[in-house]
């Protein structure tokens, strides 16, 4: 399976995270209710800056894409946050408040219906 970590400002705003184009070192834990809490190292100062300027509006994605089955799209809603960066231990934190788990080639097929 490959995984795919995509942090954004909302829909189509920029692309702060793209593990498919860029590797980053991050960790995430689902938590009760359907958020989950996602820790990045390593981040430039440009891109922590975007994203806690932006902390309002992010959009967390991961994709996890199988080779025996379709691809499986997660979208974290941030909402209220919180949204931190620990500058002693250079580590992002970002904890997001709810989750959908869909099935692009499903969601697709229904829309064509």
């Amino acid at each position: 399976m490959k995984e795919i970590f995509i942090v954004k400002n909302a829909v189509g705003g920029p692309i702060f995270i793209d593990t498919g184009k860029q590797p980053v070192d991050y960790k995430v834990e689902e938590l009760e209710g359907g958020g989950a809490s996602f820790t990045v190292k390593g981040l430039s100062n440009v891109v922590v800056e975007g994203i806690l300027q932006s902390k309002d509006e992010l959009n967390v994605f991961i994709f996890r894409e199988y080779e025996d089955r379709p691809t499986v799209k997660t979208w974290y809603y941030v909402h209220e946050g919180p949204v931190a960066f620990d500058d002693s231990r250079d580590i992002l934190t970002i904890v997001t408040q709810s989750s959908i788990a869909y099935v692009p080639d499903e969601y697709m097929t229904d829309m064509k219906r």
